[in-house]
């Protein structure tokens, strides 16, 4: 349940104090943490002890502790050394990675439970009653996160981002698979949108200073008590797939900021091939030339501007009139024409829609 890291750091720290040396084994045997060089010869009398009645015992220069997860033994230490000041090392070694196992324990129950929670595995009794064992305020306001990394499964990218939020208490994180951790964070009274952005930034310079790359970051909207936070976390899964689609350019995107992507994004592939032929007569409208379509994002990019889309693709007035004449002619729609120009953004949009969802079938 503890990783090696903090076990090794656990038995660096207390070296360093007492100047011992010592050793954490599992119960067969085998080293997770030490300071010692070599204890291959220790392993007989390792097993041995594990099976004894004894919690502690002396045998050939060292001293043996057991450590117990309830009922269950979980860890043999080895001290090095016959004395009763070794001996209260080895005790106190044995207290610090028993509170450390109580600690993640904890932990552990808390992180089962955000995880049911977020899935909706839970009843709303359940829900309560659990909460109010595990010591977790019902009534917070709170808002999840979604941070899609790269990593693998010996990635620490998790710890990482519980290390931003160590002093937070009531933020949770977890993980659902091996690629998106989640961040449950508390809203304090007054913060505004403003500061939800600013916290996915400093998880992305976080972890991009720690050597992850294309860290993607997605956030639902605010709940009010602990049964609706299972939909901030739908929000935020819509608000990552949609980002993807329909704003490649953003590495941190809200739910609340989606627009008509997340309409698009829910309908039926069926309706928007049906959509697009009756408008295109079967064409695809992303099979345009390359200056076309620079033309047309241009265009829309200035709010239907002639004179400053021309400006800006240092192309005279008039070769511009030209181009959204030669557009009218192949589509029937006139992009000066706000109406025309809305159906053919939405177009331009469905089909961006289409392709990615084709896309993540194959």
């Amino acid at each position: 349940m503890i990783s090696n890291q903090i076990l090794q750091d656990t038995v660096d720290g207390i070296k360093s104090i007492s100047r011992t040396d010592l050793c954490v084994m599992d119960t067969e045997g085998k080293v997770l943490a030490s300071t010692i060089s070599d204890v291959s010869d220790y392993l007989e009398s390792v097993l041995v002890f594990a099976q004894s009645l004894a919690e502690s015992q002396m045998m050939q220069g060292y001293q043996f502790f057991k450590v117990f997860d309830g009922n269950q033994l979980e860890y043999i230490i080895l001290v090095k050394g016959e004395t009763d000041d070794i001996y209260m090392v080895g005790k106190m070694a044995a207290f610090q990675i028993q509170g450390l196992l109580v600690a993640y324990k904890e932990r552990f129950d808390k992180d089962n439970f955000i995880k049911n929670l977020l899935l909706d595995n839970l009843l709303l009794v359940d829900i309560y009653n659990r909460a109010k064992k595990l010591h977790i305020d019902t009534d917070v306001k709170r808002l999840v996160y979604i941070i899609e990394t790269k990593r693998d499964k010996e990635s620490n990218a998790l710890e990482k981002v519980r290390s931003i939020f160590a002093a937070k208490t009531k933020n949770f994180i977890t993980a659902v698979d091996e690629r998106n951790i989640i961040l449950v964070r508390e809203v304090k009274e007054g913060e505004t949108y403003d500061d939800f952005y600013k916290t996915a930034d400093v998880i992305i310079d976080t972890l991009t200073s720690s050597g992850y790359p294309e860290i993607n970051i997605a956030f639902g909207t605010v709940v009010k008590e602990i049964k609706e936070v299972s939909r901030s976390f739908k929000e935020a899964k819509m608000a990552l797939s949609v980002g993807k689609i329909f704003y490649e350019e953003e590495n941190v995107v809200a739910y609340s900021n989606l627009g008509i992507g997340r309409l698009i994004y829910q309908l039926p592939l069926p309706l928007c091939k049906m959509f697009i032929k009756e408008i295109f007569d079967g064409n695809s409208p992303d099979s345009f030339d390359e200056e076309t379509l620079t033309t047309i994002n241009k265009f829309f990019e200035n709010n239907l501007n002639v004179s400053e889309t021309s400006r800006q693709l240092y192309i005279h007035r008039n070769t511009l009139v030209y181009r959204l004449d030669k557009l009218q002619k192949q589509t029937n729609l006139d992009l000066r024409i706000f109406e025309d120009a809305i159906t053919f953004k939405i177009a331009l949009m469905v089909v961006k829609y289409m392709k990615y969802m084709e896309s993540i079938e194959y």
